[in-house]
């Protein structure tokens, strides 16, 4: 998370210092440009019918770090959905726990494209119980979805798939949010084993934050998580456009001069200006979200529970995307769980989050925040349709 919180204060005199040429090649000027971003354009093209339409749209769903963990198969009856283990986040996910959120995510928007385009579409989950990810090399078949001809059912979430972007800027701490997003505690509905925790007020909030900053500032002490959370970032512009995926500068939150300095910036500098900033940006910038989100679940290492989760976190950016509200994920204090668990440590972090919800029976398995935001949030790269579909 710290990598994403940086240079709030950069001048612009090294972006304008450059040459013409130099500012394009680092991709200055081409901000959601090139093969990288085609999908978030395309997606209603020209496979705009037929279950591979239903690819296009849960390719654009969130993923952990932008891991973007799946591969689909596709046949004219149904769409399997299958987790990559490769593509993780290593020590800072150690049990895939936030890869089968993603996961969730995809079949999320799946299953919105299905009614859209007119299929009666059904969702099976496998079951199973998540281990560390140094027992799992093969993709692993997690969902199912069977379609049958339907009725077309668009929705505001349908509709709202291309704008949802992870919006990691400054919130205007007190704008009030609309009042229709209280409609978010009800988007669980179809998941008794997923609850959703809103906290507004400033004691909760303070609480939260001091958890989950401690939380982000241990975590990224660690060099193994480090090293994991460092090899998505994606600082220059031609890797953006080989890879295809991970965490780039456009999606960091910064201002328009802010993100034309780093991109004309030597990794090396960034990579110091980032590590400075670690601790007081994370903190600041959850302060200023007016609402914060836990999304809860009965057993967080429930594969099934994971894949609603994720399902219900992807029905809220997108029901927060459809009213103009920015969102997203503070997940450091979750990842403490999974950190203390995997090396056999007290649960301290658990139990700070049992604390704040008040209901134990009830496991925080994501984090987010929402508000009005004082910046635009710019499209992450996306891998094509047919580099994510199973051979």
């Amino acid at each position: 998370m710290h990598r994403r919180v940086f240079l709030k204060g950069a001048g612009a005199a090294t972006a304008l210092s450059v040459g013409s040429w130099y500012a394009y090649d680092r991709g200055v000027f081409s901000v959601g440009e090139g093969p990288a971003y085609e999908p978030w354009k395309d997606w209603r093209g020209d496979s705009s019918e037929g279950p591979l339409a239903l690819v296009h749209a849960a390719i654009l769903a969130a993923s952990p770090h932008n891991t973007q963990p799946w591969r689909f198969r596709v046949a004219d009856s149904f769409v399997e959905l299958y987790i990559d283990p490769k593509r993780n986040v290593g020590a800072l996910d150690p049990f895939l726990r936030e890869e089968h959120l993603g996961m969730g995510c995809a079949l999320e928007n799946l299953m919105l494209a299905a009614r859209a385009k007119g299929y009666a579409a059904t969702a099976a989950l496998m079951p199973g119980i998540l281990s560390s990810n140094s027992a799992q090399s093969r993709s692993e078949l997690v969902a199912r979805v069977d379609l049958a001809p339907g009725t077309r059912e668009k929705s505001e979430l349908y509709d709202a798939i291309p704008r949802r972007h992870t919006n990691r800027s400054s919130y205007e701490r007190h704008s009030p949010l609309p009042k229709d997003l209280s409609g978010l505690s009800q988007l669980p509905n179809e998941e008794p084993n997923v609850r959703l925790f809103l906290f507004t007020g400033e004691a909760d909030h303070q609480r939260i934050v001091k958890v989950s900053s401690a939380a982000n500032i241990e975590l990224y002490s660690d060099p193994c998580v480090a090293a994991a959370s460092e090899q998505w970032i994606r600082w220059q512009w031609k890797e953006v456009q080989r890879s295809r995926d991970g965490l780039t500068i456009d999606a960091f939150g910064l201002s328009p001069m802010a993100a034309a300095a780093a991109k004309a910036m030597p990794v090396q500098l960034l990579n110091r200006i980032a590590s400075k900033s670690q601790s007081t940006g994370y903190r600041d910038r959850m302060l200023t979200a007016p609402l914060i989100g836990f999304i809860a679940v009965r057993d967080r290492y429930d594969r099934v529970q994971c894949l609603e989760a994720g399902r219900v976190w992807q029905r809220a950016h997108l029901f927060a995307t459809a009213r103009g509200i920015a969102a997203r994920p503070c997940n450091e204090a979750v990842e403490m769980v999974d950190h203390e668990r995997m090396r056999g440590r007290a649960p301290r972090c658990l139990s700070q989050l049992a604390e704040i919800t008040g209901d134990p029976t009830w496991q925080p398995t994501f984090v987010f925040l929402m508000g009005y935001s004082t910046e635009a949030a710019h499209a992450s790269p996306r891998r094509s349709v047919q580099a994510s579909l199973n051979a």
